[in-house]
């Protein structure tokens, strides 16, 4: 056999080797409150239908694999803007989501901070679920991008979408997302109509090194026995992790959205996120995201009102720049907020620890909130994992 032929066929098998491996887990699946839901077997709707899950099956990827999220959503009908969160289970040998929302089991005390936060605390025998992709759901992407009521559509957008795509690399969470897992999407709506989504995971099968994943907290409030986390007004969030020998080049996965709305609710309020491991800060930072108008074509059901300003513009005739008084058109979903958009996704902040020392590890997460009322449901959510080399 020549060197050709030999360096053909590893060529082969390099390639046949690294076949993309596709995984359609749902497929105009319906997520909504008491709404319709889909007859498939295979699927969990827990919630009154605002989670929906599945059970899938998967190869060992022995030799590590990048892996990707896509993510599809529309509205059913629903208009208004919603926090969303995909997410896998970590383990269901341990107390787990579904097993709380079918109310066979509690959350375990260590995992509650004060006495109606629960599940958000990972403990030696709970794990809170792990964030693949937070999101914010558009004002009435889909169902409402139509051309009847172009009013409210500004020159520059030539067209509603008709859905939102939002892509993420989760090659760090590798280890959670193959073998056997249940992997599920919340939103919070509380309409009949609700949404409907797609979701599609891949993997290159290209040799890639596998990390540790060690899920540490979760404050959406998923399932009964968890609460509105608007704990952080008067507490800062404290808990202890548990190193092993040998765990270097540790990050922190840090995600965090604001949310309360209507005027000097935290959603429209810059206020700082800081992160303390072992009293050292490694976070101080304000999460927000000024770049909402870019998401326009997802939103046609945002509010629009009017503002008085004045423009600079050219005269042809006059040959030179003129002010005018106008009356602008701004949308609800054009306002900077705490860290997301309506349509946006939400990336988590990487925090670089490095080489911890094996054994215990305290964690603090402060955030100075705006007290929840009435009519101002101010709280934070916020999500966190380790991740590290084997």
């Amino acid at each position: 056999m020549n060197k050709l032929v030999i360096i053909l066929l590893f060529t082969i098998q390099v390639s046949l080797a690294q076949e993309v491996t596709e995984l359609e887990v749902f497929r105009k699946t319906p997520i909504n409150f008491n709404g319709k839901q889909a007859k498939h077997h295979d699927l969990i709707y827990l919630e009154s239908g605002r989670i929906v899950l599945k059970k899938m099956t998967l190869k060992e990827f022995k030799n590590g694999s990048d892996a990707n999220l896509r993510l599809t959503l529309r509205s059913n009908g629903d208009r208004w803007d919603k926090s969303g969160s995909c997410f896998v289970i970590p383990s269901l040998d341990m107390v787990n989501l579904i097993d709380v929302s079918r109310e066979s089991t509690l959350f375990p005390e260590g995992s509650f901070i004060q006495e109606k936060f629960g599940g958000v605390l990972a403990t030696k025998h709970y794990q809170p679920v792990v964030e693949l992709l937070r999101f914010m759901t558009p004002f009435g992407v889909g169902f409402y991008s139509t051309d009847i009521d172009n009013n409210r559509r500004p020159v520059y957008i030539p067209k509603w979408e008709k859905q939102v795509v939002w892509e993420k690399n989760v090659s760090e969470l590798l280890g959670l997302i193959e073998n056997e897992f249940y992997v599920g999407v919340w939103i919070d709506t509380w309409t009949e109509e609700g949404y409907e989504i797609d979701l599609e995971l891949s993997y290159s099968n290209r040799p890639l090194p596998k990390k540790n994943v060690m899920p540490l907290v979760n404050t959406i409030a998923y399932v009964k026995g968890q609460s509105l986390p608007d704990f952080f007004s008067n507490q800062d969030l404290h808990m202890e992790f548990l190193l092993p020998e040998k765990a270097k080049n540790v990050k922190l996965h840090y995600t965090v959205t604001g949310h309360g709305g209507h005027s000097g609710g935290d959603e429209f309020t810059k206020i700082k996120s800081k992160i303390f491991v072992d009293n050292q800060i490694v976070l101080d930072t304000i999460p927000w995201r000024d770049d909402c108008a870019s998401f326009r074509r997802f939103n046609p059901t945002s509010g629009v009102w009017l503002k008085k300003d004045s423009a600079s513009y050219i005269d042809f005739k006059a040959q030179k720049y003129k002010v005018k008084l106008i009356e602008e058109r701004i949308a609800s979903s054009d306002l900077s907020r705490s860290n997301w958009c309506p349509g946006s996704k939400v990336d988590p902040i990487l925090i670089d620890l490095g080489n911890l020392k094996s054994g215990k590890h305290q964690l603090k997460i402060s955030i100075p909130a705006t007290q929840a009322t009435e009519k101002k449901l101010n709280h934070w959510l916020v999500s966190a994992y380790l991740t590290y080399d084997k």
